[in-house]
């Protein structure tokens, strides 16, 4: 029988707050992130707004040496870990280190490690490119970062599904921990590519809003969705193995119940226009948790606000739930932080797991006008209703499709 898996800490860097309380009041009140690209001139650049994390400095987290050798994307994943070991109060010197585990994603890893030592070898000759570069650019390097910094010597992973990593990190945790591979692992992911080449390949790829109104440029579901804003940060969540979580007195904020994935095998960019891989991941994930598709009441959806994105994933939901998808609420997070890239998935994951705690959905800020086609509950108001199922799902480039079911726990 495969073991029961809880989530027992919680740690959060994002655009509208630098720890999971900060990001949640932020989220409850419906705040934005979104503002003047800061980190480089766009004055010749289609867009020019982004959800950058403010304020952050790698030093209130690691030792100056130790942030020195991190990109940004690394950084940000050490500094939520610190707080969801922290928040688990979890002792590793009272831990055997080699069942507590790591799975942490980036999608991109450092695009500003390559800009850099990029511009060094043409402009210096290849004898002037840091030696540290490649440790330094790669994505698996935060898995790698926080196993070093946190002493965790059980497996280490690093998911890459563009879009639906975080999902997919959490998601490898989770199974992990139910076949006895680890009794606790890190699990999340993190993102930082503001920056030229983030910027422009997006945009060249029509996938980026070019609106500069900060209110008006992410809007998931809406008429006027115009694509998707760039975002960053990270987030990172303890699962725990039920008894060893009881074991030592853990708090067990929610029941990680369900996990489902799918490939659309159909395109690099676009989803699948029938949204039956998008489904099929979300039936999985149901069918995975042993409960039936009508007892779930609330999806956290990828919600992009391309103009694809939103309308596939309406037709995954209603083909997945058929008459009951007239009956779900649904929202978007990604109308407060654009989105993370691969720590999207992780940080919907939190805002999961609060809004069963506080049974609270909040609204997909921006939301104004329906459209046609997309014609299902996308909560353009807050809701304040008993939440014991929340699904959240992530849809990455190449097709990759994952899901995660979450429940309120009980014994």
């Amino acid at each position: 029988m495969s073991r029961r898996v809880v989530v027992t800490g919680m740690g959060a860097i994002t655009p509208i707050g630098l720890s999971v309380p900060e990001f949640w009041q932020a989220v409850k009140k419906g705040t934005i992130g979104f503002g003047e690209i800061t980190r480089f001139d766009t004055s010749e650049y289609k867009v020019h707004v982004a959800a950058e994390v403010k304020e952050f400095d790698g030093k209130n987290y690691m030792d100056a040496k130790a942030a020195k050798r991190m990109e940004l994307f690394c950084q940000y994943a050490v500094a939520a870990t610190k707080e969801a070991i922290e928040d688990a109060g979890l002792k590793m010197e009272e831990e055997d280190p080699y069942m507590v585990g790591t799975a942490i994603g980036s999608g991109v890893g450092s695009l500003q490690a390559l800009e850099r030592e990029h511009k060094k070898l043409m402009e210096k000759g290849p004898g002037k490119v840091n030696p540290l570069f490649v440790p330094l650019m790669i994505s698996n390097m935060a898995a790698g970062n926080v196993s070093i910094q946190f002493g965790l010597k059980g497996k280490s992973i690093n998911v890459v599904t563009a879009c639906a990593t975080g999902t997919n990190t959490i998601g490898e945790a989770f199974r992990s921990i139910q076949h006895g591979e680890a009794d606790v692992m890190v699990a999340g992911g993190t993102e930082s590519c503001i920056c030229p080449v983030g910027i422009a390949g997006f945009t060249a790829l029509t996938a980026l809003s070019t609106e500069s109104d900060p209110a008006r440029c992410s809007l998931p579901f809406d008429k006027d969705r115009s694509g998707f804003v760039m975002g960053e940060g990270a987030a990172i969540v303890i699962l725990e193995e039920l008894e060893h979580a009881k074991r030592r007195g853990a708090k067990i904020y929610a029941e990680v119940a369900g996990y489902g994935c799918s490939s659309d095998a159909y395109h690099i960019t676009s989803p699948a226009e029938d949204g039956e891989g998008a489904a099929r991941a979300m039936t999985n994930a149901v069918k995975d948790a042993g409960v039936a598709l009508e007892d779930i009441t609330y999806i956290n959806a990828h919600g992009t606000a391309t103009h694809l994105n939103d309308l596939f994933e309406t037709r995954a939901i209603k083909l997945a739930f058929g008459a009951h998808a007239a009956s779900l609420k649904i929202n978007s997070t990604k109308s407060m932080i654009g989105h993370l890239l691969g720590a999207a998935g992780a940080v919907e994951f939190v805002t999961c797991v609060k809004e069963i705690q506080e049974s609270f959905v909040h609204a997909t800020v921006g939301y104004q006008t329906p459209d046609e086609e997309l014609n299902l509950d996308y909560c353009k108001e807050a809701v304040e209703m008993e939440v014991p199922y929340a699904l959240s799902n992530s849809l990455g480039f190449g097709g990759h499709n994952a899901s995660l079911l979450l429940k309120k726990y009980s014994e």
